[in-house]
């Protein structure tokens, strides 16, 4: 009589093959962590917001906000590189709020997606005003 150790096909199941994540995975999980972060207002430059909002409209685009709008990414197999662009609310601190979202998006692509990341490069491309409507907020009202 044998004694099943589990180990009847040789080795441990992660031995047994590769795992691939795609970039758009490690683009969605950066930009998803980065959003919920307080202080950020959006993701992305104004023009890439508008350009963005312009193809929501359209028919068939898909519904929502695109997660990876001012999100780039360079994944390998053990390592990912992330590039955020974000607009902040005004009135917060803007370095508090880069090394919350810098820590957010690390710790969730390496929990989620398995990678360490080592950089993750924050340009805050504007500041959200109080008084200010967003691009999409304006253009809806027009219509």
């Amino acid at each position: 009589m044998t004694e099943n150790t589990g180990a009847r096909h040789g080795g441990v199941p992660a031995d047994r093959g590769r795992t691939t994540v795609a970039d758009v995975v490690v683009e969605k999980i950066a930009g998803m962590a980065a959003r919920d972060v307080p202080g950020v207002h959006a993701l992305g430059s104004g023009f890439a917001r508008s350009m963005g909002s312009m193809r929501e409209r359209m028919p068939g685009a898909g519904s929502g906000k695109s997660v990876t709008r001012g999100v780039s990414v360079e994944v390998g197999e053990l390592q990912a590189a992330i590039d955020l662009e974000i607009v902040v609310e005004y009135g917060v601190s803007i370095t508090d709020v880069a090394g919350e979202v810098r820590e957010s998006v690390i710790s969730a692509v390496e929990r989620m997606a398995g990678r360490e990341v080592v950089e993750v490069n924050i340009t805050v491309s504007d500041v959200k005003l109080p008084d200010e409507e967003d691009e999409g907020e304006e253009r809806q009202r027009i219509q």
